[in-house]
């Protein structure tokens, strides 16, 4: 596009050549009958570099080629005895003289600077002993050429300043250049949507030309490059149909649905129909009717990302129906696993930041990495640690808990670990949404959270790391092992967190639990978790015996042979509160090893 529009410098060039040159308060110089006479340079008083750098500055704030040659050869004189003969810039390959007055032998100068080919060197002015043609170059290479005359060989110091110049030219001629090629680039980006824009409007007519499925195609392969995503790939298929468009991820979750009739709440999946319905539409070719719906897989390089389905196709579904469903699978088969490689890499980079936080980093290098993934650090952040019994701790889990938190409005990082995902949040969690929305999202709801006291400062964060783990482990041995527990909430249990001595800890359980232990061990009993247990209740019968799943009176007898072996008395309120500790020690911190 940008090659067919004329380049702006010709008319920068061509504006100033248009007409004579004008005087310093914009009079027209008035020309002697006897015919021209040559230009009179404009005499500056010897500047210092302080004047340079106020030139410098002029031309840096130019956006404007011609503009800026014109500054430099209009201020030349404060480098020295010098006069500004010509000036050129490259345009397409070709060099475009941009004067700031009509020259005599304007022909021999133009000969003489295209014979250097891109090197500085001298050139023949009549009547100038010393003339130089300056390239003006910069990052991107040659931009023009600035002529400079004298009537005398300047000095050492004027070279130097003259060259400044030349620097400082042709610095300005770079930065204006950039601002050039921006604009162009906008602009010839601004047309291609225009026309993007007119092309997809003119859909409609060309159906009725080129054919439907020429049509569909067409459609569905801009609609893809539009960028608009699912949403605007199932509006372009309801167009196409007139049917009802949705999409569901491969958990039989809603993602998207255009058109009327939406369920409202949308029903919730079975996984065990859905895995069937998976395996159903795998082992066809095409797509497949089921009830009142026509689906198809979306299956890049056979990897399954969801299904699309037309709603209400009842009877015999037309050849133009099935086509449209296909193309449109096609293109949200691309969508779909261009998403999730954004996904993948964003959750690689997020648990690149964690785990370095998890093990101890630089802060300085933290808080610059996070703002690169747009996080912010420097607030007070809390550790979450999540697992779900049915799920393995992969990159699809750990998807599936940053979209949770999402959708809960968490902010956070994420990464995982062997067994669980961890999340660093800049906000205390609410105590049952995020546990709902993983619920709602894996389809079952044996999970457990663990969150940690709230982290002021990044060294501490691998601490609050221990600390979730803890109220997770303390959570999973409890009763209600599914759900969400804080650590700062915990009592006792954070006491008996990392960082006690295990030794003292497994002398106070020998003490107190050492003769059941061995019991449990010799005779293959659970007189320990029968204690346990029966602390966990409250020290209720019924409630003991239910979740032991043993009769009242086989309680009543457990505890009393706990008495005799143990020889301490439940009744007495010191025996019952050390081994009720004890229990707890055995279960929490020793895993109720022997």
């Amino acid at each position: 596009m940008a090659g067919s529009r004329p380049h702006d410098l010709y008319r920068l060039c061509s504006d100033r050549t248009g007409g004579p040159p004008r005087g310093r308060a914009g009079r027209q110089p008035t020309a002697s009958r006897r015919g021209p006479h040559p230009p009179v340079p404009v005499t500056v008083p010897t500047p210092s570099e302080n004047t340079l750098m106020a030139l410098s500055s002029a031309l840096l704030d130019t956006r404007d080629e011609g503009e800026i040659l014109r500054l430099a050869m209009g201020h030349v004189a404060a480098a020295g005895p010098y006069t500004a003969e010509a000036g050129y810039l490259r345009v397409d390959g070709d060099l475009v003289r941009c004067p700031r007055d009509r020259r005599v032998h304007s022909s021999a100068v133009d000969r003489g600077v295209r014979e250097l080919t891109g090197q500085d060197g001298p050139v023949t002015v009549p009547g100038r002993p010393w003339a130089r043609a300056l390239g003006l170059r910069g990052q991107e290479g040659l931009h023009g050429y600035l002529v400079v005359t004298s009537r005398s060989r300047p000095s050492e110091s004027e070279r130097s300043l003259l060259a400044t110049l030349v620097r400082h030219t042709a610095a300005a001629l770079s930065v204006a250049c950039t601002h050039r090629r921006r604009r162009e680039d906008a602009l010839e980006l601004r047309l291609l949507r225009e026309e993007r824009t007119a092309l997809q409007e003119r859909l409609v007519s060309v159906a009725a030309e080129l054919g439907y499925q020429r049509a569909v195609h067409g459609l569905m392969a801009d609609v893809a490059a539009s960028g608009g995503g699912e949403e605007a790939i199932t509006r372009a298929l309801h167009q196409l149909t007139g049917l009802p468009a949705l999409v569901e991820d491969r958990f039989g979750r809603l993602r998207s649905w255009t058109g009327p009739h939406r369920p409202d709440p949308y029903p919730e999946p079975d996984p065990v129909r859905q895995g069937d319905m998976l395996r159903a539409l795998a082992r066809e070719a095409g797509p497949v009717r089921m009830k009142d719906r026509l689906v198809t897989l979306i299956r890049p390089h056979g990897e399954i990302l969801g299904v699309l389905a037309l709603v209400g196709a009842r009877g015999e579904t037309d050849e133009h129906t099935v086509l449209a469903l296909e193309h449109a699978a096609t293109s949200l088969a691309l969508e779909l696993a261009h998403l999730r490689d954004l996904a993948e890499v964003e959750l690689r980079l997020h648990g690149e930041l964690v785990d370095d936080l998890l093990a101890g980093t630089d802060e300085a290098s933290a808080y610059a990495r996070s703002e690169a993934v747009g996080h912010d650090l420097h607030r007070s952040h809390y550790v979450i640690v999540v697992q779900w019994s049915n799920r393995a701790a992969d990159d699809s889990f750990a998807q599936t808990v940053g979209r949770a938190a999402a959708a809960v409005g968490m902010r956070s990082l994420l990464t995982r670990r062997s067994d669980h995902v961890v999340l660093v949040a800049d906000d205390r969690p609410d105590a049952r949404a995020l546990y709902e929305a993983l619920s709602r999202e894996t389809g079952t709801r044996s999970g457990t959270i663990g969150v940690s006291a709230p982290c002021e400062s990044l060294d501490a964060i691998p601490h609050r790391y221990q600390e979730a783990q803890r109220a997770l482990e303390v959570r999973r041995h409890s009763l209600e092992r599914y759900g969400t527990t804080f650590f700062d909430e915990l009592g006792l249990y954070r006491v008996l967190g990392p960082g006690n001595d295990y030794r003292e800890l497994e002398a106070f359980v020998h003490e107190w639990l050492g003769q059941l232990i061995d019991y449990d061990s010799r005779h293959h009993a659970t007189m320990v978790e029968t204690l346990s247990r029966y602390f966990d209740c409250g020290g209720n019968y019924d409630e003991t015996a239910d979740s032991l799943a043993i009769h009242r009176s086989t309680l009543r007898y457990r505890l009393k042979r706990i008495r005799d072996i143990s020889g301490n008395d439940l009744a007495n309120v010191e025996d019952r509160l050390n081994l009720q500790v004890a229990t707890r020690v055995w279960k929490i911190v020793l895993g109720g090893s022997g």
